[in-house]
């Protein structure tokens, strides 16, 4: 009986709570046996990591090429920047002495 074999990524962690990082690819005919494979090549590496995920390929969605044009940078993220919020502060101060707002903010609190 002969088995197909299936394409698996390899992740890892460094830590229990860290991020997922791709190791490696590797050829196996089911996830128990990725995974075997995948522990064999850490156990020679000098950094242990806290925990290992082989994942078959076509179990992974991504975008697909048309639709990675959304995934450009858009001009419209100023407000992004530290100097965008010194604008956002100037312009409040500017509506609140348009408004008169500040006048009856502290108004109501010499009141209360």
């Amino acid at each position: 009986m002969e088995k197909d074999y299936e394409i698996y990524e390899v992740f890892s962690q460094k830590e229990p709570t860290g991020k997922y990082e791709s190791q490696f690819s590797l050829l196996a005919p089911s996830p128990e046996i990725a995974l075997a494979m995948a522990q064999e090549n850490f156990l020679r590496r000098e950094d242990p990591p806290a925990n290992l995920f082989v994942v078959n390929r076509r179990h992974i969605h991504f975008i697909s090429p048309e639709a990675r044009v959304a995934l450009r940078r858009m001009d419209n993220k100023a407000y992004r920047m530290p100097g965008y919020y010194g604008r956002v502060l100037k312009k409040w101060h500017e509506l609140k002495a348009r408004r008169g707002i500040g006048d009856r903010l502290l108004k109501v609190e010499e009141d209360g």
